[in-house]
């Protein structure tokens, strides 16, 4: 029988990014799935910054290699209102976040 690929990146030893996302009522939260590529910080805030999320609630980040994980949404959302006042105008999908997070 063959054998599933196995769902850990092939370079463990680094920091992944996945969004809890909240898709309303009819379809509630959701951790989105992601491209390997799109787990890495610096992609995962410009896709945040690009509206590629409904209604983002929550940003974890772990390392299987050094076996921790952890809740890292004050931190984005600080990155983020540091960018949205760059660009003057924060995404409407990000609105929620930034209100309960980063101050």
């Amino acid at each position: 029988m063959p054998r599933a690929p196995p769902i850990v990146p092939d370079d463990s030893d680094r920091e992944v990014y996945l969004v809890l996302d909240d898709f309303g009522v009819q379809h509630g939260l959701s951790w989105r799935e992601a491209d390997e590529a799109d787990t890495e910080l610096e992609q995962l805030i410009e896709n945040l910054l690009a509206g590629q999320y409904a209604n983002p609630v929550r940003v974890v980040a772990f390392n299987t290699a050094e076996g921790w994980s952890r809740d890292v949404t004050d931190d984005v959302a600080r990155e983020l209102r540091e960018r949205c006042a760059e660009r003057g105008e924060v995404p409407a999908s990000l609105q929620g976040l930034l209100e309960q997070h980063g101050r």
